[in-house]
């Protein structure tokens, strides 16, 4: 007997003593009955020759686990053979995954070969012991004004989009994600959870126009794939993040589009084992599975993990489950606002009800808060005249009132921006606006300069300068034609 011959018959004994036979699928459920070794929860079984793939979630008896099926499991039947792996879900971590598409087996799906002997690691990690995180704040500058000024993001942190469905969530991630890489030199990483296929293809042609994708790794487990998948593809995301942040020392933005699917994901992964729904039908373990992906996402001694999520908000609201699950975890939470995008205000962002935990003083400094703060409080007050102003119109209020809606107006405007990820939809050049511009800007408006400039001329610009080389009108003919309006 050739030597070939018999390593072929030891692998067959030994996936023999590892076979299971499969004795009910119910959709992505499927029970297995092991003779002689029961698989560990986690582990992965392969079906149907390797072409189905299941996960352990469950050990029902002393025979039987319960699994989920991580990709369709159309053709299996009651009474197949199927082959435990012995081991967990694995990806592969290195420079080799750079500029590459991945699904949630780590196996590449932009069409060009993977044959790499990358290292893999299992996409079940614990979340790095309390000791190693580092407890220093810093501010992660995104070159988008009204996030910079009024909620800005932590390094290490974790900012979250909140919106419902078109207001913007996936444009100002992928603004995010051009002026991360080509304004600082770390790693991104995007992971598409739910989300569909066509924004996949767009998102990574558009980071190979703007020559980012070299340092750049994108996953997704699509909206057509079964629950199992899109519940565990931000794990897998989240393995190759700790790659680069705790093996080459560097810093990392991980954006998930959209943590809610991965909240609904393991909703139906619950409803399909059996579970008893708890409050509005969501999972009761949903607490747990949200923490064991979130508390992964940290800021370390050797680097950082910036994570930046969007979030979709069932029907608006905003008391739904899954949005004050997500909340709690959030260093920043930018919420964007359907009333200030039907009127055209890009980025949508809700100046008064987006906040963040470092807009203090000892941490942004007292001139960024002080802005900050006169900022709000003039929004808010222009807020408060509004049904006045609707009522009885804008000469009814005093002088001082009327500044003060005046200057809010400029604000709100000078707030907007071009971005660079539109520009073929607007065919306005993209702007980067620095912290310190941003905040010039504002203080200028506050102090009345631009009193006599029309608000349009602040309406998508970047920098404040951008207004005085626009045409200035007087103020008297802006009036007499905003009342002909």
């Amino acid at each position: 007997m050739s030597e070939h011959q018999v390593t072929h018959s030891r692998k067959e004994q030994i996936d023999a003593m590892h076979d299971g036979v499969i004795v009910a699928v119910r959709g992505s459920i499927v029970d297995i009955r092991f003779t002689n070794q029961l698989p560990d929860i986690h582990t992965i079984i392969y079906a149907n020759d390797g072409k189905i793939t299941l996960e352990v979630v469950s050990q029902l008896s002393a025979e039987k686990v319960r699994t989920i099926a991580l990709t369709p499991t159309q053709g299996l039947a009651r009474g197949m053979i199927v082959k435990s792996s012995q081991g967990p879900l694995k990806v592969p971590v290195g420079p080799s995954i750079l500029t590459r598409m991945f699904n949630v087996f780590g196996e590449a799906i932009d069409g060009k070969p993977f044959t790499d002997d990358a290292e893999l690691r299992s996409v079940h990690q614990s979340p790095p012991p309390l000791v190693s995180i580092s407890s220093q704040l810093q501010i992660f500058e995104t070159g988008i004004k009204i996030v910079d000024v009024l909620c800005p993001l932590e390094r290490g942190g974790k900012a979250g989009l909140f919106g419902g469905a078109g207001v913007g969530k996936t444009v100002l991630l992928t603004e995010m994600i051009h002026n991360m890489v080509s304004h600082q030199q770390g790693v991104s990483i995007f992971c598409g959870i739910g989300e569909r296929c066509r924004e996949g293809e767009e998102l990574y042609r558009e980071m190979k126009q703007a020559g980012v994708l070299d340092n750049m790794v994108m996953l997704f487990g699509q909206m057509n794939e079964p629950p199992g998948s899109r519940f565990r593809i931000g794990h897998s995301a989240l393995t190759m993040a700790e790659y680069f942040r705790d093996d080459e020392k560097k810093d990392v933005l991980l954006l998930i589009d959209n943590i809610f699917r991965f909240i609904q994901a393991g909703s139906e992964v619950s409803g399909l084992m059996g579970q008893m729904p708890s409050r509005m039908g969501y999972q009761p373990t949903l607490g747990t599975e949200l923490s064991s992906l979130e508390e992964r996402i940290a800021n370390t001694q050797s680097g950082a993990i910036t994570s930046i999520q969007a979030v979709y908000v069932p029907a608006d609201d905003f008391t739904d489950p899954a949005a004050v699950h997500t909340f709690s975890h959030l260093s920043a939470t930018l919420v964007l606002s359907r009333k200030r995008a039907s009127e055209g205000f890009y980025p949508a962002v809700d100046p008064l009800q987006s906040s963040s935990k470092l807009a203090t003083p000892n941490v942004v400094g007292d001139r960024h808060y002080q802005v900050a703060q006169q900022v709000r409080h003039i929004l808010a007050q222009y807020n408060e005249l509004k049904d006045i102003i609707a009522m009885l119109g804008l000469e009814q209020l005093s002088k001082k009132d009327r500044n003060v809606v005046a200057r809010a107006r400029r604000l709100e405007r000078f707030f907007t921006q071009p971005f660079f990820t539109t520009e073929q939809f607007t065919g306005m050049q993209g702007k980067f606006v620095s912290i310190e511009q941003a905040l010039e800007g504002c203080e200028r408006i506050l102090s009345g300069e631009f009193d006599e400039y029309p608000e349009s001329a602040l309406y998508m610009i970047g920098d404040i300068n951008d207004a005085i080389s626009g045409q200035k009108v007087p103020k008297k003919a802006e009036d007499e034609a905003h009342h002909a309006g």
